[in-house]
Order: C-alpha cells, then structure tokens, then sequence
C-alpha cells in the first residue's frame, strides 16, 4: 500500500510513517515544517519506500501530483497547540478549514480514502464525562481565540462527512486526546514536554491555573496503532471514533510525578492563565475520552498507563540533553 501523510514530519506523523514503513508500506510525507520538524523524519530517509517533501498543502498541484500516488491519505497538517492558537488565529482558522478543504477535495477526485486526524477540543466546554462521539458540542465566544480551533476541527470534521455523504469519498475521523511521547516538544503549549523540560532545566515546574484540572495521556504508538486499525476497517468509513486513554489525573499530579522522577527537591508554582496565556482565557476541569466505540469495532485498547508514559518521556528528553 501507498500512504501519504500530510503533516508527516510532526510529532504524530513521524511516529505513524514509522509504523506504516515497519510493516512494509510505501509511505509519502508532505510537510512545510511550520511546527514538523526535518528531524523527525531523518531517520526514516535511508528507507528507499520513504519520500518526502517540503511544501504545504496549499500547493494544490503538489498535493494533487502526491494523492494521485496514494491508496490512502492521512491529514495531519494543522495548526497545533494552545500557545500558537492563541498566538496566531488567523493562520490556525486558515490552516485548520483551507487546508482540509483542499486535501478532500483532491482526495475527491481520486475517490482516495481520507484519515483525518481531529481533536478532543471539538467538545469544547461540555460537561458530560466521558465524553461520547455523539455528544453535543458547547464552545465558548468567538471573542476568546481559544475557541477557534476547536471550531475549524469542527468544520473539518463537517466537511469530512459532508463528501461522504454526497460525493462518497471514503472518510474517517480521529478524534485525539493529548498524545504525548518521543519527538514532542513543548514549544506549543503542551503539557507533559514541557514539563519534563523545565525539570531537566531545573525548574520551576509551571502548572497553569489551580492544577486540579484533568487530562487523559495516551501514548503515541497506541495512537498510531488505533488509527491504523480504524483506517483498515471498512465499516469505520463515514464515522468518528475517540482515540486516547482513558486515565485520569490532575495536572497537578502530572507535574509531581515529572518532579518525582527527575528531582524531587524542585519547586512547583503555579501560574494564572491571564498570565499564562491571555486576559479571560477559559480552560476545561475534565477531558476523559469514552472508548467503547473504537474498542467494540476494532478491539483497541491503549497499553501504557501514565506512570509508564512519564517514564519514557523524561527518559527520552534526558538523551536529548
């Protein structure tokens, strides 16, 4: 089989043209290297079925050229990260609708199965936890940035469905919550890297808010292994599937453990999200993700608990130092 991965030299991506090479496959990476990085694809250069090339999805002849060559397409490319959405709406809204737009409609035209890689954030501020795929969504104001994203996933997701529905363009949707492991960086706003990285700096460990907020950490090769499941099965075409773990902890309790396991004599503080962030920013307490669907489908359960993902991670970041 021939895959390309848009957004391949990200975090995700990498570890999933890993995985698609490991088992035989041919596998094609189109990045601008926004928030990818080179480097995590440089270990997959050496292998004649890995190609890649700089470039955006907004190059519609690139991309048209590159899914005509594929069986299979899995859009990555996104903005990513609350810091640079916050940051950058304008480019996040462009990024996250044009660029989905133009990936399926190329995809249309080849009638090319399209994975597309969603976000938790799409449940916004809803208080029913676990939350299901069928649950309502409950953003915030469009005068809070914040919500951007979560609204372009949603509209990826809509038009996702929407070529399904009426153009029958094979599509399916993963919906992530917090993927964390080897090649993340914390440069965005994620939690656990950054973590690690004030620890290993010596800290102080930052916990934004009270820190009794909770997240769920899945790690990335249970991620790949979920979405190379669905993408196989036929009866997932035309759905949306959770994939994550189903742990929880508090960030705060996310910090200690980072603590414990690097110095347990550094400090934690804890910062605003006005201070943090911006003026007004609103944060969600739970985001647990309901595995039922994609377990009973396709028999996916995620291997490694938090203890073990906070293992790997600072044992990776410290043989980066």
């Amino acid at each position: 089989m021939q895959y390309l991965i848009t957004g391949g030299a990200g975090f995700v991506g990498s570890h999933l043209a890993e995985a698609l090479l490991a088992r035989g496959d041919e596998v094609q990476v189109l990045d601008d290297l926004s928030t990818g990085s080179i480097s995590n694809i440089d270990p997959l250069k050496a292998n004649p079925r890995f190609h890649y090339v700089v470039g955006s999805v907004f190059d519609e002849r690139e991309l048209a050229e590159l899914v005509d060559r594929a069986d299979v397409v899995f859009h990555l490319a996104a903005a990513v990260g609350v810091r640079l959405i916050i940051e950058r709406p304008v480019h996040t809204i462009e990024t996250n609708i044009s660029g989905t737009e133009r990936v399926l409609r190329s995809a249309s035209k080849k009638k090319r199965k399209v994975v597309l890689a969603s976000t938790s954030e799409v449940y916004g501020k809803g208080s029913r936890v676990p939350f299901r795929e069928d649950d309502d969504m409950v953003l915030g104001p469009t005068s809070r940035s914040r919500w951007s994203y979560a609204a372009s996933k949603a509209v990826d997701e809509f038009l996702a469905l929407a070529y399904w529905q009426e153009q029958k363009l094979p599509t399916v949707i993963v919906r992530l919550f917090n993927t964390v492991g080897a090649r993340q960086t914390g440069a965005y706003g994620m939690v656990l890297p950054r973590f690690v990285e004030q620890a290993l700096r010596g800290g102080p460990i930052s916990v934004y808010g009270d820190g009794k907020q909770s997240r769920c950490f899945a790690y990335v090769t249970d991620v790949v292994d979920g979405i190379l499941r669905l993408t196989a099965e036929p009866r997932a075409v035309g759905q949306v599937f959770n994939i994550g773990n189903d742990e929880e902890i508090s960030i705060e309790d996310l910090a200690r453990k980072v603590r414990d396991r690097v110095s347990p004599s550094l400090a934690i503080e804890y910062v605003p999200y006005e201070q943090a962030y911006a003026e007004g920013f609103e944060d969600l307490r739970r985001r647990v993700p309901d595995l039922t669907k994609i377990r009973e489908l396709v028999g996916y359960r995620p291997t490694l608990g938090v203890d073990a993902i906070v293992d790997r991670v600072v044992e990776h970041m410290s043989r980066k130092r």
